[in-house]
C-alpha cells in the first residue's frame, strides 16, 4: 500500500482503544485474533501504534454480537462480513423466548428514542416503587437480557447501549450510595473486580448491590485489576469471597488462565465466585471456582458458604 493510500485509510481508522470501547473486544483480544486469525489487520500510525479501518471495525462489532450470542472465535472470526450478517440473521429469531412486558418495552422505546433523562427517571421511579432487591430480579436482569438481544440482532446501534449502560450505571451508584444496610453476623465479606481485559463493570455492580442487600460486606476493586493486585486486596482486606465478573466475549483462554492463576494463589479458604454468562463458565467453570450464573444464586450459595462455616464456639 502507497503511503498516501495508507494515510487516507489511516485518516478514517480508530486506535485500538476507541475499538475496545466500541466493541467490547480487549486489546488483548484483538491482538491474539490478529496473530491467530490473520484478523483484524490493523495499519499502523506515524508512531507504529495500530489503527483499524471503518469496515474492520464494522466486521468486529458483528463477531462481538456473535460472541455475545454464544458463537466461538474461531468459528466467527475468519468470516467475512456479508457471513457474518447472514449468521446474525439466521440466530436473530431464536434470539429470546423471555416475554417484552409493557414496562420493559417502555424502557426499550426510551433508549430508542435517545430520551436520557427521561430513562433515568423511569430506573429511579421503578426502584422506589419495587425496592432495590426486586428491581434487580424483576425489571434490570430482562431488561439487560432484552437490550443485549436487541444488539445481537442490530435493533440498537453501539451507542444506544453505551448510553443504556452508562444510565442503568447511574441509576444503581446512587441507590448504592444511598444504602445504610449494615454487614450481618455471619456474612462474608467480599472483594469484587474484573480481570485486566474485562472493562463491563453493570454485572459487578449488580451483584455488589445483591450481596450488600444479604448483609454482605463488599469491597470493590473496580474493573480491569491485574490478579496479583486481587490476591494482595484480598489478603490486606481479610475478604473470604473474590467475585469476578465476565461478558459472553471475554476471551475464554484468558479466563480460564486467569482464574486458575488466581485459584493457586489465593488461599483455599477464600472461594472464588465467577459471575456472568460467559459460555466457558456455563460448561465448565475452573475447579475451585464456583459459576454464578444469576443473581437469584447468590443467596443459595451464601446459605451453602455459612453451612461451610466452623462454628464459633459456646
Amino acid at each position: 500500500m502507497t503511503d498516501a493510500a495508507t494515510g487516507s485509510v489511516a485518516s478514517h481508522a480508530l486506535p485500538i482503544a476507541a475499538v475496545e470501547r466500541d466493541t467490547g473486544l480487549s486489546k488483548d483480544t484483538l491482538r491474539v485474533w490478529e496473530r491467530r486469525y490473520g484478523f483484524p489487520q490493523p495499519v499502523r500510525d506515524a508512531f507504529d501504534e495500530r489503527l483499524y479501518p471503518s469496515e474492520q471495525v464494522e466486521r468486529l462489532r458483528l463477531i462481538a454480537r456473535l460472541l455475545g450470542a454464544g458463537q466461538r472465535p474461531g468459528r466467527v472470526v475468519p468470516l467475512p462480513l456479508a457471513d457474518l450478517q447472514q449468521l446474525l440473521l439466521d440466530l436473530a429469531p431464536a434470539a429470546t423466548n423471555a416475554p417484552l412486558t409493557p414496562e420493559l418495552q417502555a424502557v426499550l422505546d426510551l433508549v430508542r428514542r435517545h430520551e436520557v433523562m427521561a430513562l433515568r427517571r423511569t430506573l429511579n421511579q421503578a426502584v422506589l416503587r419495587l425496592g432495590l432487591g426486586r428491581f434487580l430480579t424483576e425489571l434490570l436482569a430482562p431488561l439487560n437480557l432484552q437490550v443485549g438481544e436487541a444488539w445481537v440482532r442490530g435493533e440498537i446501534q453501539v451507542f444506544e447501549e453505551h448510553m443504556y449502560t452508562e444510565s442503568v450505571t447511574a441509576v444503581l451508584r446512587s441507590a448504592l450510595g444511598s444504602m445504610a444496610s449494615m454487614p450481618r453476623p455471619g456474612r462474608p465479606r467480599v472483594l469484587l473486580a474484573t480481570f485486566p481485559q474485562e472493562s463491563h463493570m453493570l454485572g459487578l455492580l449488580m451483584a455488589e448491590i445483591a450481596l450488600v442487600l444479604e448483609g454482605c460486606e463488599c469491597v470493590s476493586l473496580g474493573a480491569q485489576t491485574p490478579v496479583a493486585e486481587i490476591v494482595r486486596a484480598a489478603q490486606a482486606n481479610r475478604a473470604q469471597i473474590v467475585g469476578l465478573s465476565f461478558s459472553p466475549a471475554f476471551n475464554a483462554q484468558l479466563l480460564q488462565r486467569g482464574l486458575q492463576d488466581l485459584r493457586s494463589r489465593l488461599p483455599a479458604g477464600i472461594e472464588i465466585w465467577a459471575g456472568g454468562s460467559h459460555p466457558l463458565l456455563q460448561r465448565r467453570a475452573p475447579e475451585g471456582v464456583t459459576p454464578v450464573p444469576r443473581l437469584e444464586e447468590i443467596s443459595r450459595l451464601l446459605t451453602l458458604w455459612s453451612a461451610g462455616q466452623p462454628q464459633a464456639a459456646a
